[in-house]
């Protein structure tokens, strides 16, 4: 069986994986220049080891089964986000003030961070089965030739069995689909793709000294420009590093990107002390600069988490030879790093079982 996977975030890969080893012939088309989706690493440029997350983080294998077995069969080991000491909340009150805030129960952090399971799975499928820079314009029915994927670059592969695993509104406004009714593509477009009008902010140090006044790296904070913080040290607590979400709007830090940094070294030089206004290296990934994850859709409305998605993001399509999968569209934490895997594996198993 020939199966295209159009998209090579985690869904994508989860899906290629799964059919890979089933004995299928995958191949996975990414548009972007590099593999991952919203799954996306700061490195060290001496060694290439990923030291901070810039997409997603944290996992809860506790309650979240389908990512526990995953992390297993992947061999991803977890430790726990550190939250010992105090936070400071700003905002709150005429002065900042430190006050210990509770931790969500069973949240963990990967080893390596979730560009592990990104690079384990892409070496499971195999580098030569998955390629970048490899817009996809359209998918159409080619009768008994199979599907039809057509490239930007007007190349067109065929294929028995195609995976859709690109953020549902990305796909509605870049992507011809003749097979698809109209109330397919609104359901898409409906579909909020889940931090893609985000910005997340890493700044690395030699030591995480807040820890030694005894402050967990945690930031509430109703001023921003990040409003809340969080310890991202690693696993062997190196490097050191804060991370935190950007609170100004899209809009904002497209006009100030400088501006918004020097702001962000001010606010955790307030609430850390001097030191941490001097970091090693400090890195926003602003999500809503990526066309390949958002829409003006998603700038124009405000952020929210997608619900589970109506039944038909999971319904098979052209007789069953093409499906969706991304987070958004699954039943189980859409929207999260569970959700991805989840809807990957169903997505793949699902076309195995049906006729060539």
């Amino acid at each position: 069986m020939d199966v295209v996977v159009i998209g090579a975030g985690l869904s994508g890969l989860t899906a290629a994986a799964v059919l890979h080893e089933a004995g299928a012939s995958v191949q996975v088309l990414e548009a972007d220049c590099r593999i991952g989706g919203r799954i996306r690493a700061l490195r060290d440029p001496t060694s290439n080891r990923a030291v901070a997350d810039l997409g997603p983080t944290w996992v809860w294998p506790k309650y979240q089964p389908v990512a526990a077995r995953w992390l297993e069969k992947l061999g991803a080991a977890t430790f726990e986000q550190f939250n010992e000491g105090d936070a400071v909340l700003v905002g709150f009150g005429p002065a900042p003030r430190r006050q210990p805030l509770s931790g969500q129960d069973g949240m963990v952090r990967i080893v390596g961070g979730p560009t592990a399971l990104i690079d384990t799975l892409a070496r499971r499928i195999g580098a030569a089965n998955i390629r970048t820079s490899a817009p996809v314009t359209q998918v159409s029915d080619d009768g008994p030739k199979g599907i039809a994927v057509h490239l930007s670059s007007g190349e067109i592969i065929t294929a028995q069995k195609v995976i859709i695993s690109v953020p549902l509104r990305v796909a509605a406004t870049t992507m011809h689909l003749p097979w698809a009714a109209p109330t397919l593509i609104e359901t898409m477009r409906g579909m909020p793709t889940w931090m893609s009008s985000h910005a997340k902010a890493v700044a690395l140090y030699d030591r995480p000294f807040w820890r030694d006044a005894g402050l967990s790296g945690r930031i509430a904070s109703r001023i921003g420009p990040l409003t809340e913080v969080h310890d991202h040290t690693g696993a062997d607590n190196t490097p050191a590093a804060l991370f935190g979400f950007v609170g100004w709007s899209a809009e904002q830090r497209r006009l100030d990107p400088e501006g918004l940094k020097r702001a962000i070294l001010d606010q955790l030089s307030d609430c850390f002390g001097k030191a941490a206004g001097h970091p090693l290296e400090l890195k926003v990934e602003d999500w809503a600069m990526n066309p390949r994850i958002v829409t003006d859709l998603d700038t124009s409305q405000p952020a929210a988490h997608p619900d589970v998605g109506p039944a038909s993001l999971r319904h098979p399509y052209l007789d069953g030879r093409v499906r969706f999968a991304v987070s958004e569209a699954s039943e189980r934490s859409p929207g999260l790093i569970e959700g991805a895997l989840a809807i990957g594996e169903r997505a793949a198993l699902e076309l195995l079982e049906t006729n060539p």
